[in-house]
């Protein structure tokens, strides 16, 4: 279990965690007990809180009324709900989502996936709070221009999982490198290499400054200080990407780093650092809390 793997994080930076589910209050202790979970769990049986919330999930409801045999409810069923077939199991399930919520009970962020198995990982979490992650794992590259250091914001990864690649750069002394907004120059940028498995978000940059060149006369964006870029991806949960990878113990992405830097009286020409980035694999949990019955 992901979150129970990393809790710990969460708590450090002043986070507690908590989860509600349609499943009973004996469901989720035999589970919390079966996984050893720390965090608490909720049980929201007859999914009373999710449909307040207007977070119930109608699609498994639809499944079990009209069937699957129509494609596109065929389609809307499995990125929604399951790859299985309709299942009165299913019904009262939310979307899968997250709340951040302050000390006073008010909701600060929420944050929803476009498929059932998508989630977002504790990293995913702390960076878009602007939480500092410190590296377990990193590459260190020194160019005459500035020193990286780049790493992975999850050094496992389950399918479905929102994960991010992170690049910490310090520019050297009278060194600039051009941010989004300088038109005429290579903006510093990642091109990864394409990966069937991986989804790529936009890519997050800081705030750059505007910065007098001299030399041409012209004023652009840059940074001179020492800055972070943060590339977000998804690892893709398909159970067609999971056959694929049945077996494989770790994914390794490549890509480069595209970049064009300046002294205070000379510009250097576009260049690239070439990257790579190597993720364990782990197997999805899909045992669900259930009854003494079942």
């Amino acid at each position: 279990m992901e979150l129970q793997r990393d809790v710990e994080a969460l708590r450090e930076a002043g986070i507690n965690l908590v989860t509600i589910s349609y499943d009973s209050q004996e469901a989720i202790k035999r589970f919390s007990d079966a996984f050893g979970i720390s965090f608490t769990m909720l049980s929201d049986e007859g999914s009373i809180v999710i449909e307040r919330f207007n977070l119930l999930n109608p699609v498994p409801q639809w499944g079990m009324e009209f069937g699957v045999d129509d494609p596109e409810m065929a389609e809307t069923f499995r990125t929604y709900v399951s790859v299985t077939r309709p299942n009165e199991l299913f019904v009262g399930i939310s979307f899968p989502g997250t709340f951040i919520l302050d000390t006073s009970g008010i909701v600060q962020e929420r944050h929803f996936e476009d498929f059932y198995i998508e989630r977002n990982t504790i990293a995913s979490v702390l960076l878009r709070r602007g939480e500092d992650l410190d590296p377990i794992e990193a590459m260190q590259v020194t160019t005459p221009q500035f020193n990286l250091t780049t790493y992975t914001s999850n050094t496992a990864l389950a399918f479905g999982n929102r994960f991010a690649l992170m690049f910490d750069i310090e520019p050297l002394e009278d060194m600039h490198v051009y941010a989004p907004g300088a038109d005429d120059y290579q903006v510093v940028s990642l091109n990864l290499d394409p990966n069937p498995y991986i989804q790529e978000m936009a890519m997050d940059y800081q705030e750059a400054v505007d910065y007098y060149f001299e030399p041409f006369d012209e004023t652009i964006p840059v940074y001179l200080q020492p800055f972070s870029l943060i590339q977000e991806l998804v690892f893709d949960g398909d159970p067609s990407t999971q056959q694929a990878l049945r077996g494989q113990e770790s994914i390794t992405l490549t890509g480069s780093l595209e970049y064009q830097a300046c002294s205070s009286t000379f510009c250097y020409p576009p260049a690239s650092i070439p990257l790579f980035w190597t993720m364990e694999l782990r197997d999805l949990v899909f045992r669900r809390p259930m009854t003494e019955e079942q």
